[in-house]
């Protein structure tokens, strides 16, 4: 049988254990007198090297120590006795609590005090004198007190222990939460800077294919007038952007951020940038009232409408683009694009593919709805349409919570 490696301080403890208990030995230092000892005082060794041994196991196999340390501490009161012996015991019964597992940790406690309390009451009927209640005493300070002192360590490493993993898990879910909202506003910022550059880079891009493919001067001014109108527009939103982003853009007031009520210059805009590609551009605006809706939802409808005249820039048959906004306070405000569906070679201008992902991303942050793809065409209109769909629901603070 092979035993597990011992601590270092196991080690010193065993060592010290032992070499005390020979100086007592040899100095003829006994804990009972030669009336008590039943066996021969050279006995009093086997009990002392047994212990000291046992000490070597008190963290590995507590459990194992505890019960043969018993045997061994029973076997020295038949003898002369050691001091040394009955201390070794002691702090294997404290390291039986402590390194043992949580069932021993609690029953032996408990077992250490009825053995105390059996020990006294026993001895105190048997002797009929109170001297008989220091028996009892030591057997407590012996049993019972090493194994509370024991308990009390145990509980105190373990609350530290779980107050370690409290404050870890508590780090770890700080560092997930700090992930995910740097992941979240990343996100935003990709839906921000794509929806108010891409706008104005693809009129540039569709204008400046007008102006290289097109030998006419008049066709070439108006492109390049178009191309400077949307970059200066683009840089303006860039540098909107860049303001929000830093701590201090140096402005005295931040700015606005779009609403609904800039729809009419938006349509009109795609209006210019689309006429060269045979598209017109309608704007029903039919919403409830004239009052404002939260920021969020503004934002978010006007960037959808916004996102959804860039597709049809690039993508759309030549034709009638309709926008339609409908609905407003106390319920939900409507979106709905259509535009000319048909199968083009390729698009006017190049595009990332995050328009619609984007769109989603919107909606979805407000609970709303949204949906995408051909349909069919109205009555007297174009055969197959493209058809952006989204509903914004409205909180309106002003009413009492239900």
């Amino acid at each position: 049988m092979t035993f597990p490696r011992p601590h270092r301080d196991d080690v010193l403890a065993a060592v010290a254990g032992l070499l005390g208990g020979l100086l007592l030995y040899a100095l003829g230092l006994h804990s009972q007198g030669p009336d008590h000892a039943v066996l021969p005082t050279p006995v009093t060794l086997v009990p002392l090297v047994v212990t000291a041994f046992l000490e070597l196991l008190r963290r590995t196999m507590p459990r194992t120590a505890l019960l043969v340390g018993t045997v061994a501490v029973i076997a020295d009161q038949l003898t002369r006795g050691s001091i040394a012996t009955v201390l070794m015991f002691a702090d294997l019964v404290y390291a039986a609590v402590v390194y043992g597992t949580p069932a021993s940790a609690r029953r032996i406690p408990v077992t250490t005090g009825m053995i105390t309390i059996a020990v006294t009451i026993g001895f105190l009927a048997w002797f009929r004198d109170p001297a008989a209640l220091l028996i009892g005493v030591i057997t407590g300070l012996v049993s019972f007190f090493p194994a509370a002192t024991g308990a009390i360590v145990r509980n105190h490493r373990e609350a530290a222990i779980a107050a370690r993993l409290r404050a870890e898990q508590t780090a770890l879910l700080a560092e997930m939460d700090r992930t995910q909202a740097i992941a979240a506003e990343r996100a935003r910022m990709a839906r921000e800077l794509h929806d108010m550059v891409a706008n104005h880079l693809s009129a540039i891009a569709i204008h400046s294919t007008a102006a290289i493919s097109l030998d006419d001067a008049t066709t070439t001014k108006q492109a390049l007038t178009v191309i400077r109108e949307n970059s200066v527009e683009g840089l303006a939103e860039m540098r909107r952007l860049i303001g929000l982003l830093r701590d201090s853009s140096g402005d005295t007031e931040p700015a606005a951020a779009p609403t609904l009520a800039g729809l009419d210059a938006l349509v009109a805009q795609a209006r210019t940038n689309g006429a060269a590609s045979g598209l017109t551009f309608t704007l029903d605006d039919a919403r409830d009232g004239d009052g404002r809706l939260p920021a969020p939802v503004e934002l978010a409808a006007y960037r959808i409408v916004q996102e959804s005249l860039t597709n049809a820039l690039k993508h759309a048959e030549s034709g009638e683009v309709r926008v339609e906004v409908s609905g407003g306070a106390g319920g939900e405000v409507r979106v709905r694009v259509t535009s000319p569906f048909g199968r083009r070679p390729g698009p006017r201008a190049p595009g990332s593919g995050a328009g619609l992902v984007g769109m989603r991303e919107r909606v979805a942050l407000l609970d709303g709805s949204f949906e995408a793809g051909p349909a069919a065409g109205p009555p007297g209109g174009p055969e197959k349409i493209w058809c952006v769909r989204a509903a914004l629901p409205v909180v309106n603070d002003k009413e009492p919570p239900a």
